[in-house]
């Protein structure tokens, strides 16, 4: 089996199983009792939010625990409108965002919410100029991914970040949910921002837990109201097997990560090269410093997206089409629609996406089914 779908969800390392069953049987106490059996999980709680937050480089205070990506995207979105509506009811994102935000940016548009949709350019890239002329003095938030998650476009933060220096009032928000450990932290957890989401099993973590930064001082609604956990911003009992998982699998995650990424590029490029050669092939994804090193976007013109994934899955080999949130749902990508790719191009985009247990033998593995498919379906459509 070969397994390039790491951008929908990646295994869970052998590491973090093994800790998530040892705190599973050992520490189960809840966090929030007074008794020996609660003092452990809190201690084991803080202790891993502190390892998280060293990995990331900020405070531990800093450090909220989520469900995940969307939860977190939801909560920094209607969190922010909810804390500022009475500042301003502007809010600024991209016209590529995951659908976490942009469907919690269409619930606040019924809400009497303004949000502003920025454009994309023909490689997938926001143009910082247009972050500039978009903000208004009732402007409450600009939230921007780091790395889309369809063709992997890295978006450009630090200069986004230097505009925003001038608005110090704007919460400035970053889903990154695709972009830990592919060598862009100091652009993720630049100087400006005051929010950053990630989503643990993207990284070889449990699925339903993820991370959400949070500036000291910055002030955000809560979206879950309960029993007061994680400072009174979001209840309910903590998932300390999920979250202690997820804290070692961070830091396996980012040892030795430039040597990771490397492999990852050096694998993307091999493909890369090799596919643009195929008459019938449109790449969507480049190979730079402005593209992650892991995902790699394109179609077989005239072959619909679905059906390349199935041909691949008969070879035991697992791509998708592009968003796994909308892949069943046969919906066009969203991010190609905007970068203005024909519908008909558009319904054969695959998307392969790598990690660090991916190897260059598989990627060759990949070329020789990916010319047996590319003549059958060259036969078929003549």
């Amino acid at each position: 089996m070969i397994y390039f779908d790491n951008s929908a969800t990646t295994k869970i390392s052998t590491a973090a199983l093994a800790t998530y069953d040892q705190v599973s049987q050992q520490i189960w106490g809840n966090p929030s009792s007074l008794h020996a059996l609660g003092e452990k999980a809190f201690g084991l709680l803080e202790q891993s939010r502190q390892q998280i937050a060293n990995l990331l480089g900020v405070a531990a205070d800093e450090i909220f625990f989520t469900s995940g990506g969307t939860e977190g995207d939801n909560w920094v979105v209607k969190g922010t409108a909810i804390e500022k509506h009475i500042y301003g009811k502007h809010i600024i994102t991209s016209s590529i965002e995951h659908p976490a935000i942009l469907n919690s940016m269409a619930q606040l548009e019924k809400l009497g919410f303004a949000v502003t949709y920025l454009p994309v350019d023909k490689t997938g890239h926001v143009d910082p100029a247009d972050v500039a002329a978009a903000i208004r003095p009732d402007t409450i938030l600009v939230s921007i991914m780091a790395v889309n998650n369809e063709i992997g476009s890295i978006q450009p933060h630090l200069e986004i970040a230097k505009i925003l220096q001038a608005y110090p009032k704007i919460h400035y928000h970053i889903d990154a949910v695709q972009g830990i450990g592919k060598g862009i932290q100091q652009l993720i957890m630049n100087d400006r921002v005051d929010f950053v989401t990630f989503s643990g099993h993207k990284f070889h973590a449990p699925r339903g837990i993820g991370i959400m930064y949070k500036r000291r001082g910055r002030k955000i609604a809560s979206l879950m109201s309960g029993g007061g956990q994680e400072k009174n911003l979001r209840s309910g009992t903590e998932n300390l097997p999920a979250v202690a998982a997820m804290a070692k699998a961070l830091r396996l995650l980012l040892k030795d990560e430039a040597t990771k990424v490397k492999q990852q590029a050096a694998i993307k490029q091999y493909l890369y090269e090799r596919l643009i050669k195929y008459p019938k092939v449109t790449m969507f994804t480049r190979v730079g410093s402005d593209f992650a090193p892991h995902i790699l976007c394109f179609t077989i013109d005239g072959v619909r997206g679905e059906t390349i994934v199935h041909a691949f899955e008969e070879h035991e080999i697992y791509i998708s089409t592009t968003s796994a949130c909308s892949s069943k749902k046969h919906v066009i990508s969203g991010t190609l629609n905007a970068m203005k790719i024909p519908e008909k191009i558009a319904t054969s985009a695959v998307r392969v996406s790598l990690d660090e247990n991916n190897t260059l033998e598989q990627a060759k593995q990949f070329m020789e089914i990916f010319d047996q498919l590319y003549q059958r379906f060259a036969k078929i459509n003549s």
